[in-house]
């Protein structure tokens, strides 16, 4: 007897464009999978109460897969259908420092060579937040040359402990997908391959051509981001949808 067990593991490799750096992605750390092929129904009635005759009308296979690994490349691929830049836009939350004793009132954060924009700025014993301005007169107020990334207070701040958050440019590592507002019916396609296995014994699918429809990426309090992206299948252009493969 064949069963399955576990979430198994899922593919996408888009399709609508062939290349170098085009390959399969695999949904990491994947939580569960769930696809679901559906019909509309037609019946046909008479004068009694129960149908003559039943057929099968439209069809759609729909799936959805739920993940906790992030990767750039399956989200530009299956989702975006975009190419990433190598880089990555980082983000330097409540960097700790301190306002100088003496003129001038300027604090370099560590990413300054790379500065990208402000996020704000707040005491670090209260928590209470500054308030930018152009130039600086009193306590909790400070601005940013945004051409060298400083930050410059008013001498009410000396030796004031600030937490610093802002964002900077990384060129060398990671992807940097850039979203850009493409015409209606731009639509990145994908093949997707689903397996699961029980004692050897294993079930694959492969559906031919697929389009991701949603992505969700929710954060919560105390536990795991797990993302959902989901998936509808269609005929390719030789009119196969896929296979299903099993041992039984």
């Amino acid at each position: 007897m064949q069963l399955s067990f576990g979430s198994g593991a899922i593919w996408g490799e888009r399709t609508d464009v062939i290349g170098s750096g085009i390959g399969p992605r695999q949904f990491g750390v994947l939580q569960d999978i769930q696809i679901d092929f559906d019909w509309s129904d037609k019946e046909l009635y008479g004068q009694l109460q129960f149908p003559v005759a039943i057929a099968r009308g439209q069809g759609k296979i729909t799936g959805k897969a739920k993940f906790a690994q992030i990767l750039g490349l399956l989200y530009s691929d299956i989702f975006f259908g975009v190419t990433p830049a190598t880089g990555q836009f980082a983000v330097s939350q409540l960097e700790a420092a301190t306002v100088p004793a003496t003129t001038p009132y300027t604090v370099i954060p560590a990413n300054a060579a790379s500065y990208n924009d402000d996020l704000g700025i707040s005491y670090a014993t209260t928590g209470k937040r500054f308030n930018r301005v152009t130039t600086p007169s009193s306590a909790g107020q400070y601005s940013v040359n945004f051409a060298t990334g400083a930050y410059i207070f008013s001498s009410a701040d000396a030796n004031a402990a600030i937490l610093i958050s802002y964002t900077y440019n990384v060129t060398t590592s990671g992807n940097r997908v850039t979203l850009t507002n493409q015409p209606m019916g731009n639509t990145p396609t994908f093949k997707a391959t689903f397996y699961t296995a029980y004692n050897g014994s294993g079930t694959a699918l492969r559906l031919n051509a697929c389009t991701a429809t949603k992505l969700s990426i929710p954060t919560k309090l105390d536990t795991w981001t797990i993302s959902e992206l989901d998936f509808m299948a269609f005929a390719d252009a030789s009119g196969t949808i896929g296979y299903l493969s099993t041992v039984e």
